[in-house]
């Protein structure tokens, strides 16, 4: 089987330019993927045994009642069960860089009614969540410059009791554009690594026909 030396040029330099633009989630189990609960189920863990995550105890479901996960197959209730009643709060730490500006994005959802609230805060930032939806998820996207080398990202329940606050698919990512952590590639560069692939190609072609 041949290949041709163009095309295969142009599916290395895409697949090199993809894998700069791509940016990477800051927050480790941000999908909460990282236990092993049952289908159908749920429990309530230590955080210190969910991955990435400190605070109150972290209830993880798995498709109960039919509610099911945004991302992978598992979503937190943050009014969890444990010793800690009316005082839910979880949080995580994440390397930052200093006035550089980060996306925040999550899903969340109402496990009994409109009434549930929670807070998520980042350093300099708050915002009160309240007026959930039943039966479906709501995505909530923010911004926030980063004050430190690193920041915390934390949830904490308004509501008591142990019921309510579905949370799902938590991220942070650098914003596209400003300041980014990756150094994207100028034109100019990957002009150049092409431009070196094709003299490759060409030394190999030559040396076929000798």
């Amino acid at each position: 089987m041949s290949f041709s030396p163009i095309r295969t040029l142009l599916g290395a330099v895409t697949l090199i330019a993809a894998s700069f633009s791509s940016q990477a989630t800051l927050i480790t189990n941000g999908d909460f993927e990282s236990n092993q609960i049952d289908p159908n189920s749920w429990t309530f863990l230590s955080s210190s045994d969910v991955a990435g995550w400190q605070g109150s105890n972290i209830e993880i479901w798995n498709a109960l009642n039919g509610v099911m996960a945004v991302s992978g197959d598992h979503f937190i209730e943050l009014n969890a069960h444990g010793a800690n009643v009316g005082d839910w709060s979880i949080f995580q730490t994440f390397a930052t860089e200093i006035n550089r500006q980060y996306e925040l994005s999550f899903f969340y959802r109402a496990r009994n009614n409109n009434d549930e609230r929670f807070e998520v805060s980042v350093p300099g930032l708050e915002w009160d969540i309240s007026g959930h939806a039943k039966d479906v998820w709501t995505k909530f996207e923010n911004t926030f410059t980063a004050t430190s080398t690193s920041s915390i990202l934390r949830f904490r329940s308004l509501t008591a009791g142990t019921e309510g606050n579905f949370i799902d698919n938590v991220q942070v990512t650098a914003s596209p554009g400003r300041d980014v952590s990756v150094a994207v590639p100028e034109p100019t560069t990957l002009a150049a690594f092409g431009a070196g692939l094709l003299a490759l190609f060409g030394l190999r072609r030559n040396k076929t026909k000798a």
